[in-house]
């Protein structure tokens, strides 16, 4: 998204503008928003600056960095709290001891090294991997994991040299077991943002959790534009979202629905979600879209964008930003 569009995305076109009663009308492709789903992760581990740093150069409009805590209080990005799948701490010894149990916010009991338990000093010498199978193993252990001001920085500094906003969507990850643990993820946010200047509503910046209760004190405490992530209930097929978009409406900006509450999973018809959603007022992103997995009726990668931009989706997170960029430029 160019710097001229940031404003116009605060205030999506209302159902009156529907093409049919199914579906919002699409939004124009200048005003898509592309978001690198944890950077460039399908060409290099995620959550890693090389990965970021090229899903800029890819066209992307907005990076993902999903963050945890350090058990001194600094925001990393991880997809997960846990460490074992995306990075090589199980080959270190001077670790193994840290290993332990806990149970997640869906109740399930995890073994694993959490990064809470760690210090950022100590976060910084793991080395990250690719997580999804059939991707390149190339880039393993060549970056280390970065801290969310790094990757601020990256953003200013990439942006600068392209002539272009790089906007930042950060999610806030189990925030209820970070607070269990001492670390008030909230604070940290508000404080990193802040110290930022990205602590107002234009500033190129969504938060975005699963977790209502910490968007609802950050609607407190800061003016920058808040996200709700949902996901059919029980994640079965056809249910509804779980959480009402009328509820959403109170407290954020926008909604950002797994994509089969905005697409017929099986033929890509839009549902009606998204027509819903701008009638509130809230942008709509929808997640997550991979070259290397999607659905039986989409010949291309392109395709099953292009379904949910015709859905009424106003910005589709990837894994892919190169073909996200060219889908959402009707390329």
């Amino acid at each position: 998204m160019r710097t001229a569009h940031f404003a116009a995305l605060l205030f999506p076109a209302l159902l009156a503008a529907c093409a049919t009663p199914l579906a919002a009308s699409p939004p124009a492709p200048a005003d898509v928003l592309v978001i690198a789903h944890r950077g460039a992760s399908g060409e290099r581990p995620e959550h890693t600056l090389e990965a970021y740093r090229l899903a800029i150069a890819q066209g992307a409009d907005f990076i993902e960095p999903d963050l945890v805590m350090s058990s001194d209080g600094i925001l990393m990005a991880r997809h997960d709290p846990w460490l074992s799948d995306s990075t090589d701490i199980a080959s270190r010894p001077e670790f193994a001891d840290r290993r332990r149990t806990l149970t997640g916010p869906e109740g399930e009991v995890l073994t694993d090294w959490w990064a809470f338990d760690f210090t950022a000093a100590e976060l910084k010498t793991l080395r990250a991997r690719q997580v999804r199978e059939g991707r390149s193993k190339a880039f393993d252990g060549l970056h280390e994991i970065p801290a969310f001001e790094e990757i601020i920085a990256l953003a200013q500094r990439e942006g600068e040299a392209r002539g272009r906003v790089v906007g930042l969507y950060p999610e806030t990850k189990w925030p209820a077991e970070h607070a269990a643990a001492g670390l008030d993820m909230a604070t940290a946010l508000v404080g990193a943002l802040t110290a930022a200047g990205l602590d107002t509503a234009d500033a190129p910046v969504f938060v975005q959790s699963f977790e209502a209760g910490i968007l609802k004190t950050l609607r407190e405490r800061i003016g920058t534009r808040l996200v709700q992530l949902v996901y059919p209930e029980g994640w079965q097929p056809g249910a509804p979202a779980n959480i009402p978009l009328a509820e959403i409406a109170t407290y954020a900006q926008g909604v950002g629905p797994y994509k089969s509450l905005l697409i017929d999973p099986e033929t890509g018809a839009p549902t009606g979600y998204a027509a819903e959603a701008r009638a509130l007022g809230l942008s709509v992103h929808t997640w997550t879209f991979r070259d290397d997995d999607r659905p039986a009726w989409a010949a291309t990668p392109e395709d099953e964008i292009r379904a949910a931009l015709a859905a009424g989706a106003t910005g589709i997170f990837t894994d892919f930003p190169a073909t996200g960029r060219t889908a959402a430029d009707g390329r």
